[in-house]
């Protein structure tokens, strides 16, 4: 069998690399890896991996590719062009875009990809959700779309990195994480807000959330982001401003569904204003100081 290739080495696909190389042991297979900075790399290879110098090369050894890079712009920068995967392809390979994007930007993608590779390259969306911490601990929830047959070997692969569902035709991964960043998004505007207003009546917020975090209000985000909340603590573990794309996204489904959104338009355009104040850049509990700077503005007129 060909191996398995893996580009994009952040925050999340780091982990996730980590724990596929890992299932790969003894059975033939490596797992090939590619990514902006070689460096990030050293500790996979130091484990087994492979590493190439281009997504072309992971392409002429592998017929499965898994993605996990930040945007649509940064997965067409992997397969276009003298050093891009469809440069690369020698026979089928199935692309696993892990990424957060649009539902409908896959399904395009997979059109261009079998056009320009002679039907050689399909696609396969499998964005996660469980952060940074699901990552490194392998438990990831991953959201699978595709067609049965292509989805069938790609399963085994993702299953070292947390739990794959697949869910449906190609998109329905996407669908299923725009649903899921829109949960997570009023959870982490609502938990800020709390923060906030808990602070300003003289509450200690971690004691509060501590408390909450017993009730129903009790969250794996509040777990996670508890702390941060507390302390102010804002050193980026996701970008705030990623929530931009990730909202968007939902809100073209749910244009598309026919369906009326009550959260959607104001959280979105939250995180695009803190984007614009300059702290897009920062964990999303940056939200926190928007709401904080926000209520004083407000207070001050």
């Amino acid at each position: 069998m060909a191996d398995v290739g893996f580009i994009g080495l952040g925050v999340m696909g780091g982990p996730m690399a980590r724990h596929i190389s890992a299932s790969l042991a003894g059975t033939g297979r490596s797992l090939v890896v590619n990514t902006l900075e070689e460096r990030s790399a050293a500790e996979l290879v130091a484990g087994g991996a492979v590493w190439a110098d281009s997504p072309r090369a992971v392409a002429e050894r592998c017929d499965l590719v898994l993605v996990m890079v930040p945007d649509v712009p940064a997965v067409r920068a992997l397969v276009e062009g003298e050093s891009g995967l469809v440069a690369g392809v020698t026979g089928p390979l199935t692309l696993v875009i892990c990424s957060t994007v649009s539902p409908q930007s896959v399904r395009d993608l997979d059109e261009e990809l079998a056009a320009a590779s002679g039907g050689r390259i399909r696609v396969v969306d499998a964005p996660v959700s469980g952060g940074q911490r699901g990552a490194e601990a392998g438990t990831l929830s991953i959201m699978v779309g595709g067609d049965d047959e292509l989805v069938a070997p790609v399963l085994p692969v993702l299953a070292a990195a947390g739990r794959p569902e697949h869910l449906g035709p190609l998109g329905a991964g996407q669908v299923a994480k725009a649903c899921n960043q829109l949960i997570c998004a009023a959870s982490l505007a609502a938990i800020a807000e709390a923060s906030v207003v808990a602070e300003r009546a003289g509450l200690d917020v971690g004691r509060l959330f501590s408390l909450l975090q017993g009730g129903y209000a009790g969250s794996t985000i509040l777990a996670d982001k508890a702390e941060r909340y507390a302390l102010k603590d804002y050193s980026v573990s996701g970008a705030a401003r990623f929530w931009i794309k990730d909202l968007a996204a939902y809100q073209d489904e749910a244009e598309r569904t026919g369906t009326a959104t009550l959260m959607a338009d104001r959280l979105h355009a939250a995180f695009a204003d803190l984007t614009d104040a300059g702290l897009g850049d920062l964990d999303t509990t940056v939200i926190q100081a928007w709401i904080a700077d926000e209520g004083a503005s407000l207070a001050a007129e």
